[in-house]
């Protein structure tokens, strides 16, 4: 398993101040603590540190499970995807929420002649119900988070890199996406499915499992 320079400057610190909390590695290396979930979740999950609640990161002396990092990059993203919750643009942001609902979903995704446009969280959908709008008739376009600042991923992309996304961007879930060019020459995208930070724990329970 090939670590990046971060990785590696962050395992330094760890043996050298352990045990050390992410708010004091990430002072350290200047970077915020957001930035720094990723790397650490790594070096957890691969079992070169071991993270200990109230206490901190400890450099363990069993090294990185190399076994477990390689099978987790080995899954893609097709084989835990899951079906999205999707509405059309001119959708009421009552039943959109009422969709969220049925569904038991933690975000809509929005589509225009098949086209994902934009989502909405169930953050975005509380602080409109919140408000004094009439959600009866105000369209979901209207809320949602559009294109291009929606972070996707493919079917071919590893699991791993649509858990990592997650953690980095702080969402809910990741549309799967297709990209198609039209006649008009402009890159679009087909939504073929979701991963959520459900999917990802499935993932976790199935190889703990051994299944």
């Amino acid at each position: 398993m090939k670590l990046t320079k971060r990785q590696e400057e962050i395992i330094r610190l760890v043996k050298e101040n352990q045990p050390i909390t992410s708010e004091q590695l990430a002072d350290k290396i200047n970077v915020t603590r957001a930035a720094l979930r990723p790397d650490l979740a790594i070096l957890t999950m691969t079992g070169i540190l071991e993270a200990r609640p109230k206490v901190g990161y400890l450099y363990s002396k069993k090294g990185g499970n190399s076994i477990v990092y390689d099978l987790i990059r080995e899954i893609t993203v097709a084989e835990i995807k899951s079906k999205p919750t999707v509405v059309s643009e001119d959708t009421t942001v009552y039943d959109a929420i009422v969709q969220l609902f049925l569904n038991d979903a933690g975000t809509i995704f929005v589509t225009n002649n098949d086209y994902l446009v934009g989502a909405v969280s169930r953050k975005d959908f509380l602080k409109i119900a919140l408000g004094n709008t009439d959600i009866h008739k105000v369209p979901v376009g209207i809320i949602m988070t559009r294109m291009p600042n929606i972070i996707t991923i493919t079917d071919e992309d590893p699991a791993f890199e649509a858990a990592k996304k997650i953690i980095e961007h702080e969402v809910d879930s990741l549309p799967v996406v297709e990209k198609e060019i039209t006649e008009e020459g402009k890159e679009m995208f087909k939504i073929t499915g979701k991963v959520s930070k459900t999917n990802i724990t499935r993932l976790f329970v199935k190889i703990g499992a051994g299944k």
